[in-house]
């Protein structure tokens, strides 16, 4: 290895831009080294010490999540994603990851390279992927470069997911300014490990063994990628798209199968994705995990592009590639495999029982390091953030002086009422076979083929109450999302989090960091609901200008069955409708915003014991086969969620009166039930047995009104709207710029 060499003030300052590296972290590697980093050691510390890869602004407050896992989680701590026994001898594994900023860089390659990643994720654990979710949040549609961002997103995640064979189900579209200058795409995958197959885990072990290259060759897309999303944009952003990876949808699914292939016919010690930093996190972080040491040759990398660099191919982030440990014996068999799926397997090290990695090239060694120094011995920053106080709660608020009917008209018709039709329908959500409700309804579920109960799946984070309140807005992340599966008959029992927020250098930005992940354990305690896999992504900022933060919450579900699983939409006229809602220690509702530029504010106070109870509650309902439709009521309050009851064309009469903030204001939590009218004893019987027997959960049912034939929406003496102008309006939304 090239010894050490002075480097002047000027030198220095140069690699301290180049490789993102802090002054301050220059010493403290220099420290661990007990000298000044070296040639390419620069760029090791540069990928693996980056926000991306070492969680160094967040991962002391990560840790409060060990405080939600239970018995269910299987222990695979450190691995790319969670695992979750479901019984039966089922078993998912999924995760979710944000591709903020190469989406927003280059958006068709982002989310289609983001998808790519998730997927890897999940199979490099043994898991086969059943299904996709994703997170977006665009700016309004008249910002620069919006409209063709939203294509291009939606493009490329239809182009991966649909080509690869793994349907996307479900997702969630948010629209808000904060959102101009920073798009999110949050991706979500879940992984089948069905009776009798085993988790596949990344530690490398047995000194002797080989370390194989497989997949697609390394090219120059994506590198220093992973320090590219650790910092905020600014107006040499464009600049950038080298940094972006290109993917393969086809390379990936036949990487998918010879991997299973290998791992079935238990031909591998290890296996890793090359994700962010590529091989180089994989080959440091194999050999960290197992307490050994490696020996790599770069010259044996298979390439796209001869000129390149040892730098270059430790840091590409070319897609559809993995790093896998084996015994001498059978690397043979496994070329042979991967050959007949027309990829490479090729040789490039083995493992030592000293635990230093070398680095070779052409014969000469050009690092020798121990890998902890990489991936355990990163600063964590105890990042400057004040305690959460609540700062909008008010006593009451005040009556909206809105019209009511307006109001729904005006929602159906901008960005944020939108039908998200035009963006999911170029989703392929059928393939495998196993979609029994898909991203046209509010939760989507999948029957698992061994014990035939539905897994439930949906998203969480409304970031219009993040901005009244971060902590009760990621509250409501873990809330929202399980109050849905509720009324769908499923109760949730795991999560996964893409902690999305601009720089953690602010303290502002850090205090609402901080009071999002205390908040996400507080509920996940509570409701048993473990957070088993995750991912954060800071720096979401350009030029000053922060998003909304945005604690994306994953959800997955179980329910008994399949069937009579209730419709999002009103099924039958003359069935009655009722309204359940919990009685806690106030109102609990919030200044939607929808309306107007006014922030919102909120009255009341969340009781978390309740809440279970309440949703233990509402499950039972929803599991009832005489609930034929149902929905939680969220976003422009009772008024809009019965608008959107009413997308199938039937209308609604309400035979009460309401106030126009009962009608309008986002409460906490109520729910919707269209019961079938020659069943709705049962429906009442369900409800007095409740109420007789549960002292933890005081609730309220009233009765709304009665489904139509003629296509009203009539909300007493405010007037009736048009269900035919509320689908019009709906469709038309984003239909316009993804056509335009």
């Amino acid at each position: 290895m090239v010894n050490p060499q002075e480097m002047n003030e000027a030198e220095l300052t140069r690699h301290f831009k180049h490789y993102r590296i802090s002054k301050e972290e220059y010493n403290l590697i220099s420290k661990l080294l007990g000298r000044p980093p070296a040639g390419i050691e620069w760029a090791l510390f540069s990928a693996l010490w980056s926000e991306h890869c070492s969680y160094k602004s967040s991962k002391v407050h990560l840790k409060k999540f060990a405080k939600t896992l239970d018995s269910r989680v299987v222990n695979a701590e450190g691995e790319n994603a969670g695992v979750v026994d479901l019984g039966f001898g089922e078993r998912i594994v999924f995760k979710m990851e944000s591709h903020n900023h190469p989406s927003f860089i280059e958006p068709y390659q982002g989310a289609a390279t983001g998808v790519g990643g998730i997927l890897r994720d999940i199979f490099t654990m043994g898991a086969r992927p059943i299904a996709l979710a994703d997170y977006l949040c665009f700016g309004e549609p008249n910002a620069p470069r919006m409209a063709s961002l939203i294509k291009g997103v939606v493009k490329g995640i239809s182009g991966y997911g649909n080509c690869v064979g793994v349907p996307t189900i479900s997702g969630q579209t948010e629209v808000d300014s904060s959102y101009n200058n920073n798009i999110l795409v949050n991706a979500m995958a879940v992984g089948l490990l069905r009776p009798g197959e085993e988790v596949a885990l990344s530690a490398a072990a047995g000194p002797g063994n080989y370390i194989v290259y497989v997949g697609a060759k390394t090219g120059k897309d994506g590198v220093h990628g992973a320090a590219m999303a650790s910092e905020s944009f600014d107006q040499d952003s464009e600049k950038k798209k080298p940094n972006v990876q290109i993917g393969d949808p086809y390379f990936e699914k036949l990487l998918i199968e010879s991997c299973f292939e290998v791992l079935q016919k238990r031909l591998v010690v290890a296996i890793q994705d090359m994700g962010a930093a590529g091989l180089t996190s994989s080959s440091f972080e194999m050999s960290s995990k197992g307490r050994v040491g490696m020996r790599l040759d770069l010259s044996a990398v298979p390439l796209r592009d001869q000129t390149m660099t040892p730098e270059e191919i430790l840091l590409s982030e070319s897609q559809e590639r993995m790093l896998l440990v084996c015994e001498p014996a059978k690397l043979t068999e496994i070329q042979n495999i991967f050959a007949r799926w027309g990829l490479d397997a090729v040789c490039v090290g083995e493992v030592k029982s000293e635990r230093r990695v070398e680095l070779i090239w052409k014969g000469e060694v050009i690092c020798s390091i121990d890998p902890d120094i990489l991936v355990e011995r990163a600063p964590q920053y105890q990042r400057v953030y004040n305690v959460w106080t609540e700062n909008n709660k008010v006593e009451r608020l005040p009556d909206s002086d809105l019209k009511v009917t307006s109001a729904v008209e005006k929602f159906f018709e901008s960005p944020q009422g939108a039908s998200r039709k035009s963006i999911y329908r170029q989703y392929d959500q059928r393939v495998g076979g196993m979609t029994a409700r898909d991203a046209s309804s509010s939760v989507s579920f999948q029957r698992l083929p061994d014990s035939g109960r539905g897994l439930a799946m949906t998203l969480g984070c409304r970031p219009y109450l993040m901005k009244v309140d971060a902590r009760l807005g990621a509250t409501d992340a873990v809330l929202y999302p399980a109050l849905q599966m509720a009324i769908k008959g499923a109760k949730a029992i795991a999560l996964t989090d893409c902690l999305n927020f601009a720089s953690p250098e602010d303290p502002n930005t850090m205090s609402e960091f901080v009071a999002s992940v205390d908040a996400i354990t507080a509920v996940a305690q509570v409701l048993g609901t473990p957070v088993v896999s995750g991912n954060v992504s800071f720096y979401n900022e350009t030029l000053g200008n922060k998003i909304a933060s945005t604690p994306a919450i994953g959800a997955v579900g179980l329910r008994d069955n399949v069937e009579n699983i209730p419709s999002d939409s009103f099924v039958g006229a003359g069935n009655p409708v009722f309204l359940v809602s919990s009685s806690l220690t106030g109102p609990n509702v919030l200044l939607s915003g929808f309306h107007d530029k006014k922030k919102g504010a909120f009255t009341g106070h969340l009781d978390l014991e309740a809440m279970k109870s309440y949703l233990d509650f509402v499950v039972d309902l929803g599991s009832c086969r005489c609930v034929l439709s149902s929905r939680a009521v969220g976003r422009g309050g009772l008024a809009v969620t019965l608008g959107k009851m009413t997308m199938n064309g039937l209308g609604f009469k309400a035979e009460v009166e309401k106030t126009n903030n009962e009608w309008l204001l986002d409460p906490y939590y109520q729910v919707i039930f269209e019961v079938d009218l020659a069943h709705q004893d049962e429906f009442l019987r369900k409800i007095k047995k409740h109420s007789q027997s549960v002292s933890k959960c005081p609730f309220a049912v009233e009765g709304l009104g009665t489904v139509q034939a003629s296509g009203d929406l009539v909300l007493g003496h405010h007037g009736k709207v048009s269900v035919e102008a509320l689908i019009l309006s709906s469709q038309q939304g984003f239909l316009k710029i993804l056509e335009s």
